[in-house]
């Protein structure tokens, strides 16, 4: 029996926050069950140096987990000297699947951060990221229409997350922590809303996974993505955006 009584096929509530801060050009509370990121997108006039001589924008990403984010402390990264590897390839992630979502050319010479802080853990931050992130992103870029900046937001399609995982030889859609700290595979799917894949990341925790493994997991991650393209178009602004 999942948590909360949920069928292999079912994601966790989730919920799209917009607005969620004041400061940023775009911000989301997401959240996936009981796991909550809040997505900042920071536009900066500015481009890093390897882009300067050209003509294109770009989008980057940070991502940290606070340290009480789960039920034991852990200490912040900036106290370690920077960020680990788990954190630094999550956050490139991030990055790489926002910008397939953005004509940079048209983006311009202007960058947009988005940052992704965990607020609270139990499996599926980098998903939930991914996903309220893009929301954050399309806001930043909507605004940047509005103050007449850009014609039209530069966005090629909608992008979201969503993980899948074998847990006892059970496929399982959005696992939380505790499924997923028993499961055999991992999965995480990024998806555009017109059902192309945009990257698969794919873990055997204890022994190599099979085709039909593999293929479950994916159905599942198409059966749920759906859900956070609706989501992601309803989100609610408690802003008034």
């Amino acid at each position: 029996m999942r948590s909360g009584g949920r069928a292999p096929d079912e994601m966790r509530p989730v919920r799209l926050e917009r607005g969620f801060t004041q400061q940023a050009e775009g911000s989301v509370l997401a959240s996936f069950g009981d796991t909550h990121v809040l997505c900042t997108a920071s536009v900066e006039n500015r481009v890093p140096p390897f882009l300067v001589r050209g003509t294109s924008g770009w989008i980057h990403s940070e991502y940290a987990m606070l340290p009480r984010a789960t039920p034991q402390r852990n200490p912040r990264e900036s106290t370690r000297g920077g960020p680990g590897g788990r954190t630094q390839e999550i956050q490139r992630l991030i990055a790489r699947s926002l910008r397939a979502a953005v004509d940079l050319e048209a983006l311009g010479k202007r960058q947009v951060v988005v940052d992704c802080d965990v607020l609270q853990a139990d499996g599926g931050t980098r998903t939930a990221a991914i996903t309220g992130g893009y929301v954050a992103l399309r806001d930043a870029l909507e605004k940047l229409v509005t103050q007449g900046i850009l014609a039209r937001a530069p966005l090629h399609f909608a992008v979201a997350a969503v993980s899948a995982a074998v847990v006892d030889d059970n496929a399982l859609l959005d696992p939380d922590y505790q499924e997923d700290a028993r499961a055999s595979v991992d999965m995480n799917f990024v998806l555009a809303d017109d059902g192309r894949l945009v990257e698969v990341q794919g873990t055997a925790e204890q022994s190599p996974f099979t085709d039909r493994q593999m293929e479950a997991m994916r159905g599942l991650a198409r059966t749920g993505a759906p859900e956070l393209f609706r989501a992601q178009e309803r989100a609610p602004s408690e802003g008034g955006l």
